[in-house]
């Protein structure tokens, strides 16, 4: 079960940075890095990436023990198709309804605290603030995470959940590190290009969700799920 989650969470990581790169570059090119010392600069960078990194694990952890409380009710073939159906839904809707739900994503009140204590983080300029303004980072509302998340979800599990989201955020360190140490001297035409894919793979993520759902015991694609309803154990001494 892990290697089935590992390489959908690593493509979604890494095809999704290069969108992370236009949301988040903001942040990861304003990092205080001591551009003196080349290894105080990989230093800073990792430990930005290694915050991001821990807060999506964790994020991954909890919104597992969600599924795995839907899972445990004896409705995980439901979850798998009902994720699967959202993101489809998402994905085709007009712009103008879907930016409808993207402005709400940012009215709630803990985004503009969540932005104040980043750039509290800044004016530190240390290495744990490195580590905490990832941290921060990763809390920001961003579509490829929320997908991220619903894999998460899907996994019907805390552990698998934590690392569906961890191997995502490994896949995006690349680019965000590469991004952090040399700034806006990345290729963007490579960058429109893999951009390109990630409705690609969005999709792709969506059937995948559909199919493993439909328990067509088709191994890695639509594997059999045992079912974990409760058993009435004085029914079966009957």
């Amino acid at each position: 079960m892990i290697m089935n989650l590992f390489l959908p969470a690593l493509a979604l990581g890494f095809l999704g940075s290069f969108h992370c790169v236009g949301m988040c570059g903001p942040i990861a090119l304003a990092l205080p890095l001591n551009r003196d010392s080349i290894l105080s600069k990989i230093i800073s960078a990792f430990l930005y990436n290694l915050g991001r990194v821990v807060t999506y694990t964790l994020v991954g952890c909890l919104f597992g023990l969600v599924g795995q409380s839907i899972v445990i009710a004896g409705y995980q073939q439901v979850l798998s198709i009902a994720l699967g159906l959202i993101i489809l839904i998402m994905f085709f809707l007009p712009n103008k309804i879907a930016n409808k739900f993207r402005i709400l994503s940012f009215t709630f009140s803990y985004i503009g605290k969540l932005k104040q204590r980043i750039k509290k983080q800044f004016q530190k300029n240390s290495y744990s603030s490195l580590f905490f303004i990832g941290t921060l980072n990763g809390l920001l509302p961003c579509g490829l995470v929320y997908l991220a998340i619903a894999g998460a979800i899907a996994t019907g599990n805390s552990f698998q959940g934590g690392f569906f989201m961890a191997i995502f955020g490994l896949g995006t360190v690349p680019a965000m590190f590469t991004l952090a140490l040399i700034g806006s001297s990345i290729n963007i035409t490579l960058r429109k290009k893999i951009n390109n894919t990630v409705p690609v793979f969005v999709l792709t993520m969506a059937l995948l969700l559909i199919l493993r759902g439909m328990n067509l015991g088709i191994p890695y694609v639509s594997p059999e799920m045992s079912s974990t309803k409760p058993v009435c154990h004085k029914c079966c001494h009957k």
